[in-house]
């Protein structure tokens, strides 16, 4: 009598940076992995996240205040912080922080809880990431729809605010005020020159100022209309 040997599992191989896969075998190795580990997919190309510095966190939390009283000021509108997105085929990343219309936007949430689509407004701290954010990823969000697109290069203190014009991304400006104003959300106005200067409390009152606007207002009634079935 031959005894079988029990089959014995294949580990699941680790990701690691440079890998070139598919996005169901970038999901299946990233299930894998502890929980505290972050990697993206863009276009096709695994990038394994450094461990995350003050030159990052620091900034990262600015953006994520400003984006959050926009949100709790704009019913219909939802913030989120490092979420898993599922842009294409070939792309999987996880945005710094992203704004997105709920309802008949061009982002819906999957029954296993991830963003798919293209949220409308995307942001990234650029530190050691500069190269891939202003590189691939840019042209993966551009190509697949990502109305406003910030950069804020954390080291060289830059702040890039992208708009899709065209199908293409086209840098914009401060005004004479040093303000940029959402196209796709409105209300929602950054100072520049005060985010970059740290001063968060002069960003958020021009914020507020923005929200004031009867622009705001018509916009949050426009949500207001529609429906889940629509």
């Amino acid at each position: 009598m031959v005894l079988q040997q029990p089959a014995r599992s294949i580990p699941v191989p680790a990701l690691e940076s440079g890998d070139r896969l598919t996005r169901a075998e970038f999901e299946r190795r990233y299930a894998a992995t502890p929980e505290k580990f972050k990697a993206e997919l863009i276009e096709g190309v695994v990038y394994v996240a450094s461990p995350v510095r003050v030159f990052h966190g620091t900034p990262h939390a600015a953006l994520i205040t400003w984006l959050g009283v926009y949100w709790t000021s704009t019913p219909g509108v939802s913030v989120a912080d490092n979420a898993t997105t599922r842009l294409d085929l070939d792309n999987e990343p996880q945005p710094d922080a992203l704004l997105r219309i709920q309802i008949g936007g061009t982002s819906t949430i999957s029954d296993d809880g991830y963003i798919e689509g293209s949220p409308e407004l995307v942001a990234e701290i650029a530190t050691s990431s500069a190269t891939i954010d202003l590189g691939a990823k840019k042209n993966a969000y551009r190509r697949n729809g990502v109305q406003e697109y910030l950069v804020w290069q954390t080291f060289e203190n830059r702040f890039s605010w992208f708009r899709l014009q065209a199908e293409e991304f086209v840098l914009i400006e401060p005004d004479a005020d040093g303000i940029i104003r959402s196209s796709t959300f409105p209300g929602l106005w950054l100072a520049v020159p005060a985010l970059l200067q740290g001063n968060m409390i002069e960003v958020l009152n021009v914020l507020q100022v923005g929200i004031a606007e009867d622009a705001h207002q018509a916009f949050i009634q426009g949500l207001a209309g529609r429906s889940y079935s629509s």
